[in-house]
């Protein structure tokens, strides 16, 4: 069988890209705040509802290989709405590439430096890939899901030191399982969690069956059946190879200070500036100012779930100026009940310059109208945690240690000590997962 590769594909170009790079201690260290983040949030999704039954499914049909495992920390890091994004590829690639490299990582008894190196490699290849999809893609498909085995897939095959054309047979493979609908909005159902954890199982898979062999489309990004061709009407391929010697996508990762979707957070940035000039009890109007994309995705009055409420711009404003601070219990029921009066006179609209900035930045303007007549602005051109205005290390570290306590674990400050010093770690910690 002729396994040969034909000259210079997307995938091959990619899988370049990423062996070219060079790595500083700079980019480990942002690595590792990007590893305790998505394990800090897979560790408190394993005790929610959705967690406990994925957990539960996971016993149940006795799985403990390293595909079931990347599966499900995947599936609980992208439970409670504060894992990171990635800004211009609309992708959380913390919540596909973290648990599958970690997953492989332990199998094959990597050190810490070295599952840093493939955390690198994986949040490259699925963001690249996220930039070059075009705006329609992410109308009807979830970017995490579609681009994450990318990701996986990249990050794996670093772990496994593949040969390039064994990396690209399993970035083919990886993104012949592309898939992932945003019709679970309509209801709030858990699909979602479901998109991480097959995204990264998806690439861990094809990583394992590439060293044994097993062939994938070279061309599955610009092939004339692939995915470009399929999922991506006004798609950018060049885009997955432009500027190869820009600084890691790592760095353009944003981390979320508050747990709801992303989209919703520069309006809360700027709601809760307003949020110490103004009375709540006195608010008679607010308006939202933003880009397309969060009102296609959270154009929400009356959230009926918590998980839509996470997506309600409506509710997340209002929760911010209510209460000065938007947090778990912001959404539940009560919450919800108490937060309806403000929801309902809250209107949403497009608007410049948000519009046109959007994707390279996410913003939004929010205006309150008091009953005295009194008219109060704030807006955001990136939110807190875009890397124009990045949490603090210390920020950082504090939001790990809610969410590990949250996930009921005793030692907090320890697992976090050992997460932050992967860079130099010859073992990687054990996981209460």
């Amino acid at each position: 069988m002729n396994t040969a590769l034909p000259s210079r594909t997307l995938t091959e170009g990619l899988f370049a890209l990423v062996a070219d790079k060079p790595v500083s201690d700079a980019d480990l260290e942002v690595a590792s705040h990007l590893v305790l983040d998505a394990l800090a949030n897979a560790i408190a999704g394993k005790l929610t509802r959705p967690g406990e039954i994925l957990w539960e499914t996971q016993l149940a049909m006795a799985g403990d290989n390293v595909r079931d495992r990347a599966f499900l920390i995947a599936s609980l890091t992208h439970i409670l709405e504060t894992d990171d994004l990635h800004r211009e590829s609309v992708v959380h690639p913390g919540c596909v590439v973290v648990p599958a490299v970690w997953a492989v990582a332990e199998r094959e008894g990597a050190n810490g430096r070295r599952l840093l190196e493939a955390v690198l490699a994986g949040f490259e290849a699925c963001t690249r890939i996220g930039m070059a999809v075009g705006p329609a893609h992410y109308r009807i498909w979830h970017n995490t899901a579609t681009c994450g085995p990318y990701g996986a897939a990249m990050g794996a095959a670093a772990l496994l030191d593949l040969e390039p054309p064994a990396v690209v047979h399993a970035l083919g493979n990886a993104g012949s399982q592309s898939s992932g609908l945003w019709q679970f909005l309509e209801t709030g159902a858990m699909t979602k969690h479901l998109h991480a954890g097959r995204a990264a199982d998806a690439g861990v898979l094809s990583a394992y069956l590439a060293q044994r062999g097993f062939t994938g489309p070279p061309a599955i990004l610009e092939g004339e059946k692939g995915f470009f061709a399929a999922a991506c009407p006004d798609g950018d391929p060049g885009a997955v190879l432009r500027e190869p010697d820009a600084p890691w996508q790592v760095h353009a990762t944003s981390l979320k200070p508050w747990p709801s979707c992303r989209h919703t957070h520069p309006a809360i940035d700027a709601a809760l500036e307003i949020a110490a000039r103004v009375d709540p009890g006195q608010i008679a109007k607010i308006g939202v100012e933003t880009y397309a994309a969060a009102i296609d995705v959270c154009d929400r009055v009356d959230p009926y779930s918590e998980y839509e409420a996470k997506f309600s711009l409506q509710h997340c404003v209002a929760a911010a100026l209510s209460a000065r601070d938007v947090g778990f219990e912001s959404f539940d029921e009560a919450a919800r009940a108490d937060l309806a009066p403000l929801r309902r006179v809250t209107d949403v609209a497009r608007a410049e310059p948000f519009l046109s900035a959007y994707p390279k930045a996410w913003g939004a303007r929010v205006t309150v109208l008091t009953r005295e007549g009194r008219s109060i602005s704030a807006e955001r051109t990136h939110a807190k945690g875009d890397p124009e205005a990045p949490l603090s290390r210390e920020e950082i570290i504090t939001k790990a240690r809610g969410l590990f306590k949250k996930g009921g674990v005793a030692d907090a400050d320890g697992l976090i000590a050992q997460i932050l010093h992967l860079p130099t770690a010859r073992l990687l910690p054990r996981l209460p997962l």
